[in-house]
């Protein structure tokens, strides 16, 4: 049934996108428009993947420049039998993650280094099978071609405000003229956007699930929300705020929050997302979070027999009053 609804609202979006090419150009523009949706939907299936990377500036790393990331990550896709994706850092002091790939077999999940210094190495571990389970679920795809198709009703919204303040009236293929145009482009996005909502909080949650159970503890993940959840509001992420089209794909909403983005926002409440994962793993509603791993009722129960750093981690993630501060963090040699 999640893959028949979304099937359907990118049918939707993609008339959408038509809609906003007729109220441009007539029926001409409308046709120019799907046939423009089309080739886009070819284009991001094989290219979204690199293009949003590369936007992003990420970096791919590997066993000598990660070795402790990129040792979890292929435990982690061994245990959701998934073939081991391409680790991407990237430069950015907001804590947040993503995955991208147009299958299993071309997926890529990359982490911000905000996420990497503020996160233990368990909460680490419930971010990247979070997002392994986008690849196993093959969210990946939908939600890339979701970011590139809104971000095309957004470039051709803009336009039709500048036709619509600069003799777009007179355009006689155009059904509504100058102020019908002008309404479109402040519509258009405003669509595409509740589109990427709907599309986007159903999946949030499927992989909060399916994520808590391929690292086997709930409360690494929802730990993880937790700082997540303050970090980016008290870091902006300033790549995400150019495009706001690609902010449904992080596992946290990068956007300020100012003016609509809060009202139309693509993520759940974080607090509704905690308190699901805190049912997976048998906690009572008043233990905090931050608990270290293996500590709260019912995560014993959930743990795999083999940790996501190689060893069993059921027992907590710091064994010596200084050890948070003698580690190396995920990414470091």
């Amino acid at each position: 049934m999640n893959y028949v609804r979304t099937g359907l609202l990118l049918a939707g979006l993609t008339a959408l996108f038509g809609a906003v090419g007729m109220m441009i150009g007539g029926q001409q523009g409308m046709i120019i428009a799907l046939l423009f949706a089309a080739a886009m939907n070819v284009f991001a299936y094989w290219n979204s993947d690199a293009m949003l990377l590369r936007m992003r500036s990420a970096r791919q790393v590997d066993d000598k420049t990660a070795p402790e990331l990129v040792a979890m990550v292929r435990d982690l896709a061994r245990n959701a039998d998934l073939p081991m994706p391409k680790v991407y850092v990237i430069e950015n002091p907001q804590p947040n993650a993503f995955a991208t790939g147009r299958n299993p077999e071309n997926a890529a999940v990359a982490a911000t280094t905000g996420l990497l210094k503020l996160l233990d190495r368990n909460e680490v571990a419930g971010v990247m099978a979070h997002e392994l389970a986008h690849v196993k679920n093959r969210d990946t795809l939908t939600m890339t071609i979701t970011a590139t198709i809104a971000g095309a009703i957004s470039a051709l919204a803009n336009f039709a405000m500048f036709a619509g303040m600069f003799g777009g009236n007179r355009d006689n293929n155009n059904p509504l003229g100058g102020i019908g145009m002008i309404l479109i482009a402040i519509l258009a996005p405003l669509g595409a956007m509740i589109v990427q909502m709907a599309i986007s909080r159903t999946r949030e949650y499927e992989a909060d699930k399916i994520g808590a159970e391929i690292c086997g503890h709930p409360m690494w993940l929802a730990s993880a929300l937790n700082k997540l959840d303050k970090g980016v509001h008290a870091i902006p992420n300033m790549d995400a705020e150019r495009n706001p089209a690609m902010a449904h794909m992080y596992i946290a909403n990068p956007l300020s929050g100012k003016g609509v983005d809060n009202l139309f926002s693509t993520h759940p409440n974080m607090a509704n997302r905690i308190a699901r994962l805190k049912e997976m793993a048998g906690t009572s509603a008043s233990n905090p979070p931050g608990r270290p791993a293996g500590q709260g009722a019912g995560v014993a129960k959930a743990a795999s027999p083999r940790g996501p750093w190689g060893r069993n981690s059921s027992k907590p993630a710091s064994s010596t009053p200084n050890a948070s501060r003698q580690r190396k963090r995920p990414w470091e040699s």
